[in-house]
């Protein structure tokens, strides 16, 4: 990122008053705290692998200001993107389930809507996970040098079959694909008085919207210590399924074990683009989603 260059720009923006400091640099993007007058605003240039997301989260926002951060400015050309301020990640609240409840459907109403749009987002490089292309990236997963042991391996490579037939199960529903968000955890909910905003976009992808809730679920488990058979999870699968319709949920379980490969199918993506030094400290985290993929072979 020219540091320089992005001052400038945001500048063009908004009045800072004081110095605007780096909140966080991660391989992926880098994150500026521009301070205001009264608050903060945000701003994220984006690498390569995710210079999809300001122009997304501009149509997202376009399009739902009532549930995404407010976009200030993005210049799609460089990968720059400035939020106004959000409010609090719910993560600072113990990541409670309420604010899931309310804002799942929220969510699926969004998902519903940018079906209309799914060829011009991938038209714009949001990376394409739908369906029909995951026995592929499955044979491509088995081709990599993976964080896993040899019996985690093998366990992969005789599942194979199934897996293409568990994607052939869920075309049967014929149900939209759409923007799947892929990372929605208790860092990327944010509450601002009673709103409840969705941010970070950037491991958005195409694909069926139901795999959204693998990394929800995931959290919930670890963070809050759900167990698998906790009320809430069928809970919050039936507030996120009521803007869907009746009789899905067959296709929502479906929709996990599959999706639960598709986002190691993501995460790969993620890794081909690291250097190689960050790539030890990014297996660890690699080598969970897989354990937990493969968590989902069993019938």
């Amino acid at each position: 990122m020219d540091r320089a260059a992005a001052e400038e720009w945001i500048r063009g923006h908004v009045e800072p008053d004081g110095a605007i400091e780096v909140a966080h640099e991660r391989p992926w993007a880098s994150v500026l705290c521009v301070p205001l007058a009264e608050g903060v605003v945000w701003f994220k240039a984006c690498s390569p692998v995710q210079s999809f997301e300001p122009r997304l989260t501009a149509e997202l926002f376009a399009r739902w200001p009532d549930r995404v951060a407010e976009v200030l400015g993005h210049a799609e050309e460089r990968a720059w993107l400035l939020l106004a301020d959000a409010g609090t990640p719910i993560r600072v609240f113990g990541n409670p389930p309420e604010a899931w409840l309310v804002v799942l459907p929220l969510y699926a109403e969004l998902q519903r809507g940018e079906a209309a749009h799914t060829h011009d987002h991938l038209a714009h490089s949001v990376p394409d996970l739908r369906v029909a292309t995951l026995p592929a990236r499955y044979e491509g997963l088995l081709q990599r040098d993976l964080p896993l042991e040899s019996d985690e391996i093998d366990r992969l490579r005789a599942f194979a079959p199934r897996f293409t037939e568990l994607c052939a199960e869920l075309a049967e529903y014929d149900l939209p694909e759409t923007v799947q968000h892929d990372d929605l955890h208790h860092a990327n909910l944010y509450a601002q008085g009673e709103r409840l905003r969705l941010l970070d976009w950037g491991d958005a992808s195409i694909s069926h919207p139901f795999a959204s809730l693998v990394v929800t679920f995931r959290f919930l488990e670890e963070i809050n210590n759900l167990p698998l058979g906790d009320p809430w999870f069928a809970r919050l699968r039936d507030a996120y399924l009521e803007p869907w319709g009746r009789g899905l949920r067959g296709a929502f379980e479906l929709a996990i074990r599959v999706g639960s490969f598709a986002h190691a199918f993501a995460w790969a993506r993620q890794r081909d683009h690291l250097p190689e030094d960050a790539r030890l400290e990014f297996d660890r985290g690699f080598s969970t989603v897989l354990r937990r993929a493969i968590g989902q072979s069993g019938e």
